[in-house]
């Protein structure tokens, strides 16, 4: 695992990420639905993670140097914290390092690793 300190996280499903890596860049359906692509500080991912993926075992954590995206990179507040967003896509370059990102046996998402 990459140094974390100025790095962001996408969780994305293995299937997701493995259809990206027939391109230069990944375009998930958050990026039409929504107009940009979900991130979290390393911090904020296991909130995350639990909140949206709860038992999800087909799971990847991309993590991310956010100097080295291209498309524009907005921080933004929900929940009362500030996430980053990508508007646009997130080209593969970008991605220091993929790792699965799977719960305990309860469903739970606890650890980063």
């Amino acid at each position: 695992m990459p140094e974390t300190h100025s790095l962001i996280l996408h969780i994305c499903t293995k299937e997701a990420w493995q259809e990206a890596q027939t391109g230069m860049e990944y375009c998930p359906p958050s990026l039409e639905e929504f107009g940009f692509i979900h991130f979290s500080r390393p911090e904020q991912v296991l909130d995350v993670a639990n909140a949206l993926f709860r038992g999800n075992t087909n799971l990847l954590l991309l993590w991310v140097d956010p100097q080295k995206v291209e498309a524009e990179i907005r921080w933004e507040a929900s929940g009362g914290e500030q996430y980053p967003h990508l508007y646009g896509p997130l080209n593969l370059e970008a991605v220091l390092a993929v790792q699965d990102f799977i719960p305990d046996g309860d469903g739970v998402f606890r650890d980063l690793v």
